[in-house]
């Protein structure tokens, strides 16, 4: 009976959370609206973190079944995805590259400069 109240809880909030989502004109999943209700909750104290610890965890560990879907769809949409994997791959290569390169002569500007206002 106490594991039906916790998943309660859960079921709740994801029903609030989709009730958001209808109502706000807003382009945001139900999802984020859920964690942010929950993170709420918890951090108000009106939820206990044991309340929905377990079926938090069992909710978790099939998460990956959740997931089985989009890769099947993948597989079956491979003859469309294989003309731009390449030219995405590349894509997404340079765009990492350049944002490391960016951040890091960023940061190392930001040190030197301060290092120099110390002097």
């Amino acid at each position: 009976m106490r594991f039906l109240r916790q998943f309660c809880y859960i079921l709740a909030i994801s029903f609030v959370a989709e009730l958001l989502r209808m109502t706000i004109p807003a382009p945001v999943p139900a999802s984020v609206y859920g964690m942010a209700i929950l993170f709420t909750a918890l951090k108000a104290g009106a939820i206990q973190l044991d309340e929905i610890e377990t079926p938090g965890a069992i909710l978790l560990a099939f998460m990956p079944l959740a997931l089985v879907p989009a890769a099947v769809g993948l597989v079956d949409a491979w003859d469309e995805i294989k003309r731009v994997a390449f030219p995405g791959l590349i894509l997404i290569l340079g765009g990492t590259l350049a944002t490391t390169v960016v951040a890091s002569a960023s940061a190392q500007f930001v040190i030197r400069r301060d290092k120099e206002r110390e002097k």
